[in-house]
């Protein structure tokens, strides 16, 4: 159990052998599950599964820090697997950790209520801690179908090698720095000392995707956003998504999303609730 701020030594791609439970408190931006690209705001609510490599990268000037962005529980299965056999009934958990292989994403007030649990699990100690751990596996067991999606289009749960790791930290490092510029393999595979083949091999290794194909995604999620949360227009939207023909900023977000931009704007308009302010404390959470 963790909290931690953004940027910070810690955050950055990344796969490891435990299931991880992860709250945003704060900041818009964009998510890596496995070979899935997203976008997230305050109060999403996640769940990894062992092995599946995963980031979160807010939109942030220069210099600033989100302190506090991320609360974190993560847990082995091994510990999981040993506390069933003690208390058998928190079984109706397994099919959320098999769901969790692909990358779960929490919805509606399912999101909502697991962040207050989870919130509470960061809040307190000993047993207290423990029950409130049980009550969010719960809320995740009983979520309704239309308030979790399953993310990852595969299954990737296996553990990446240091070369992969390298590859996808110096790739992914490289695309963020330079989202609406000019983004090329041969200057990812120097960043990563290796040869373009060595690097392309290591990060769809890793990834799931090819470099390429991760540069037109982060760059249609980060479109998304400035559709979402500015008055741009499409048309600067799509410049300052790294796009310098707009035809070919059309195309790609069609095929990326199911719709064209324009369209897309008036979609989440009739669809966006009220804005809520989302705050690391417990009160005003809902139960």
């Amino acid at each position: 159990m963790l909290t931690h701020d953004f940027p910070s030594e810690i955050c950055g791609w990344g796969a490891h052998p435990e299931y991880e439970i992860h709250l945003i408190t704060q900041t818009h931006g964009s998510f890596i599950a496995g070979d899935h690209i997203g976008t997230f705001g305050p109060g999403q609510v996640t769940m990894m599964g062992p092995n599946l490599g995963h980031d979160w990268v807010s939109d942030l000037p220069p210099g600033e820090v989100a302190v506090g962005r991320d609360v974190v529980i993560q847990f082995s299965d091994e510990w999981f697997r040993a506390c069933m056999e003690r208390i058998p009934e928190l079984g109706e958990a397994q099919e959320v950790l098999h769901r969790s292989a692909r990358g779960l994403v929490f919805s509606g007030s399912t999101a909502a209520r697991a962040a207050r649990a989870i919130l509470a699990v960061s809040h307190t100690h000993g047993a207290e801690q423990v029950a409130h751990f049980i009550r969010l596996l719960s809320l995740f067991a009983k979520a309704p179908t239309e308030e979790y999606e399953v993310v990852a289009s595969a299954w990737m749960g296996h553990a990446p090698n240091a070369s992969s790791r390298e590859a996808v930290e110096a790739g992914l490092s490289y695309i963020f720095d330079n989202l609406t510029g000019d983004i090329r393999l041969a200057t990812a595979a120097k960043l990563a000392y290796m040869s373009e083949p060595s690097f392309s091999k290591y990060f769809k290794a890793a990834t799931g995707m090819t470099f390429s194909n991760m540069v037109k995604k982060l760059r249609i999620a980060h479109a998304r956003r400035l559709l979402d949360t500015t008055e741009h227009s499409v048309a600067t939207v799509a410049t300052l998504s790294g796009y310098r023909n707009m035809a070919n900023f059309n195309r790609q977000f069609l095929s990326e999303v199911g719709t064209t931009p324009t369209s897309y704007r008036r979609l989440e308009a009739t669809l966006k609730p009220p804005p809520e302010v989302f705050s690391l404390g417990l009160k005003g959470l809902p139960d």
